[in-house]
């Protein structure tokens, strides 16, 4: 499919509209796609761990495509998120309703963050400002100055919220990693602003997601409301699972009383299952993306020395809710 297969993320937001007019289970169908048919296909798929050629390399870095096919999410997202909004109003029956909130919830994920994810390290402006446009539709805007500023420094860490402990269940670390990141991302907001308020960014994420969540309540009331809440927390409890197999019992140990040792690629767990990479747009390949931050998503590589998961990012985000079944299969691939 070449580079095609990163418009295959664009499927989700389709299966959401059709979730949007549809009843019963098949208002499920974003969730059916990507936790169900794609961790099939990647258990029965070998994984590609082919590097690009030099050649291929220059052609992808002079292609605009790849990084429209980023920016094309933006108004998909916002259009797909109000589109939600009109049609979980209304009675139906609570099977549907919460099928709906999910699909949307999905796009929350997948497009609302982790394209977001991809956009925020963009060094240009407007690159950035549609990742909080799209981090903002799943009220989850903290995430772009903890992440950037936060995880990428201490990943690995004790001072990182989003690495978790060798042991620690899933369910405990969505709870410490959306708390403890929030936090981190006020702490990050005061020291960048050198504590002015008018200049801190968290003050306006915070003020744009209020007006949002009025804007919504005063035309559609407290029902739609809580089922956009409900789709936004979907989209974090997807993040904080990726972020809970990505490092999930790999540390950095120090180098000297102030200084931990540098990221290197065993210090991220790495999956080069093709369907979870297209439709995450390489993020499976987060070894490499640890390693050099500010690498474009379609020059990631594989590297021999990180650890490999067994199957893609949705099979063993699927595979994390049951604790001790991961914890059996992923321990005896730490080395540290």
């Amino acid at each position: 499919m070449g580079k095609f297969r990163y418009l295959f993320v664009y499927t989700l937001p389709v299966l959401a509209i059709i979730s949007f007019h549809s009843h019963g289970i098949w208002s499920y169908l974003p969730v059916l796609e990507a936790f169900v048919c794609i961790p099939i296909i990647e258990l029965v798929t070998k994984p590609n761990a082919t590097n690009l050629t030099q050649e291929n390399r220059l052609k992808v870095k002079d292609n605009g495509f790849y990084l429209w096919a980023l920016r094309f999410s933006v108004p998909v997202q916002l259009f797909c998120g109000i589109y939600m909004l009109y049609h979980i109003d209304g009675a139906m029956d609570i099977t549907t309703r919460i099928g709906r909130v999910l699909s949307y919830g999905m796009l929350c994920g997948v497009m609302g963050i982790n394209i977001a994810h991809e956009l925020g390290h963009k060094t240009n402006s407007m690159d950035q400002f549609l990742a909080k446009v799209l981090l903002t539709t799943t009220l989850y805007t903290h995430f772009y100055l903890e992440h950037n500023y936060g995880h990428h420094r201490n990943v690995g860490t004790p001072e990182d919220a989003s690495t978790a402990r060798k042991g620690e269940w899933v369910y405990l670390f969505w709870i410490r990693s959306i708390v403890m990141s929030y936090l981190s991302a006020w702490r990050i907001g005061i020291k960048r602003s050198n504590g002015n308020i008018l200049r801190n960014e968290m003050m306006y994420y915070t003020l744009v997601q209020v007006i949002v969540l009025c804007i919504i309540y005063a035309l559609f009331g407290g029902t739609v409301l809580m089922g956009f809440v409900g789709a936004s927390i979907t989209g974090w409890l997807l993040l904080e699972t990726v972020q809970y197999i990505e490092h999930y019992g790999l540390v950095r140990k120090k180098s000297s009383t102030y200084r931990y040792e540098n990221v290197e690629p065993r210090h991220s767990w790495n999956s080069n299952h093709m369907w979870g990479r297209a439709i995450l747009f390489e993020l499976s390949r987060h070894s490499d993306h640890h390693y050099l931050p500010n690498k474009e998503y379609p020059l990631l590589d594989h590297h021999q020395e990180s650890p490999q998961l067994p199957t893609g990012y949705p099979g063993m985000m699927l595979l994390s809710l049951i604790p001790p079944l991961y914890m059996h299969i992923v321990h005896a691939k730490i080395q540290n």
